[in-house]
């Protein structure tokens, strides 16, 4: 009897133990995942311009931005990721129905691009320097991202895009983009100032 009650006693020790080591290694997982450093935030970021115009960064549908003094709604965002690279584009609309696309990237700095639709062009990528308008353009970057839009932007929910972009010497860009397996879709840029641009950030759902 003495010895089965011992057996009991050692058993229930061994147990106690076991569990003891379990529960120090989730705190100790969790203490670790409490600790794990925040995302780096750019130092030479411009906060005063964000807290007195608005961040574009965080631009989402139902929002109103004013560029230049004419003011456009927010009819959708599309946000793409490569890698480790992320950007969004915005689609704009007026009153007056007129449509742009407004995209927003920190490579490192933040660099804001107002596009117009070139529905009628007839070029396509692939060469080194391509003639456009007027003027020459010379291939910056390609690629293929994946992207997920919300709102009105007549894009599906979520999928691909093959792009090439192409830029002049004095900065005017070109740019094309084929979602899913549609054919190339041409926009000119004019890259804008920080000061060119101003939010208004409307209430959504969730918004407080």
């Amino acid at each position: 009897m003495n010895g089965s009650v011992a057996y009991v006693v050692t058993t229930l020790g061994c147990l106690v133990g076991v569990a003891g080591i379990v529960v120090a290694l989730v705190a100790l997982r969790k203490s670790r995942k409490q600790a794990r450093p925040a995302a780096p935030v750019d130092p030479f970021r411009d906060t005063d311009s964000d807290a007195l115009r608005g961040d574009p960064r965080r631009l989402k549908p139902g929002d109103i931005v004013e560029i230049r003094r004419v003011s456009y709604a927010v009819r959708g965002s599309v946000h793409f990721a490569e890698g480790s690279w992320s950007w969004a584009e915005h689609l704009l609309d007026t009153v007056d129905g007129d449509k742009r696309w407004l995209s927003v990237e920190e490579d490192p700095d933040l660099e804001l691009v107002l596009w117009t639709a070139e529905p009628a062009a007839t070029i396509t990528p692939g060469a080194h320097t391509l003639d456009f308008a007027g003027r020459r353009y010379t291939a910056e970057e390609s690629g293929q991202a994946r992207y997920t839009a919300v709102g009105s932007t007549g894009l599906d929910p979520n999928g691909t895009v093959r792009y090439h972009d192409y830029r002049t010497s004095s900065g005017e860009r070109l740019s094309f983009e084929a979602y899913g397996q549609a054919g190339w879709e041409v926009a000119r840029g004019e890259q804008l100032h920080r000061s060119d641009v101003m939010v208004y950030p409307q209430a959504g759902p969730g918004a407080v």
